[in-house]
């Protein structure tokens, strides 16, 4: 089940039509899931370009546990993403704290994030 997983992989796809998968946490609410991600990513100017995303449940390595679904993604504007990440925080508590604090370390990159909302479509993608 996607919205009971602690991860969720996202594919986005390329101009080209290659698949992209990262993990990421996410929020169910009704008929839509939340994610979070930096302004900017590789995933945000996927989306823009192709709002068509495969999901499927995870670990935090990415590794695929359960069956895997087609959605459309929209990233959100201001107020939207301030609620995203509001409930994402709620959500993982401790977990969404400590990777703040990691964020504040030389080196580590740590950009303005933007919140992503997405639709799941009733086929499954096998």
């Amino acid at each position: 089940n996607l919205a009971e997983s602690k991860y969720l992989s996202l594919t986005t796809f390329r101009k080209d039509g290659t698949p992209v998968a990262t993990p990421v946490w996410l929020v169910r609410e009704g008929d839509h899931l939340f994610v979070m991600t930096e302004a900017g990513s590789g995933k945000v100017k996927r989306i823009e370009s192709n709002p068509v995303v495969e999901l499927a449940p995870c670990d935090m390595r990415g590794s695929i546990k359960g069956d895997r679904f087609f959605g459309n993604a929209v990233v959100q504007d201001a107020a939207g993403t301030a609620a995203t990440v509001k409930k994402i925080r709620k959500r993982y508590g401790l977990m969404f704290k400590l990777i703040g604090v990691l964020d504040k370390f030389p080196g580590r990159a740590s950009g303005d994030r933007v919140g992503i909302e997405i639709t799941v479509g009733p086929n499954s993608a096998g």
